[in-house]
C-alpha cells in the first residue's frame, strides 16, 4: 500500500502525518508513507485544501484530519 500525505508543513497536516503513521503501526500494514509538501505535485491531485491523504493512488480525505477510527477503516479497504 502506497499512503501519500498532502501538506505544506501546518499543523493539520503534521498532525494527519503522525495519526497516520500511528495507525499504519498498530495496524502492522504493510504500508509506505510518504509525506509531500511541494504545491506543484499536491495540486496535481486536484486538492486545493489540505491536508490530504492518497491511497494507492486514490485522493481519500481532504481539508481535514479524520479521527483514528476512521483512518482504520480507510487504511482497510
Amino acid at each position: 500500500m502506497n499512503i501519500l500525505i498532502l501538506g505544506t508543513g501546518c499543523a493539520k497536516c503534521k498532525s494527519l502525518e503522525k495519526a497516520t503513521r500511528d495507525v499504519v503501526a498498530e495496524m502492522d500494514l504493510d504500508a509506505e508513507v510518504t509525506k509531500v509538501e511541494d504545491i506543484v505535485e499536491i495540486m496535481s491531485f486536484g486538492v486545493m485544501t489540505t491536508p490530504a491523504l492518497v491511497i494507492d493512488g486514490k485522493v481519500v480525505v481532504k481539508g481535514r484530519v479524520p479521527d483514528k477510527n476512521e483512518l482504520k477503516q480507510l487504511l482497510t479497504q
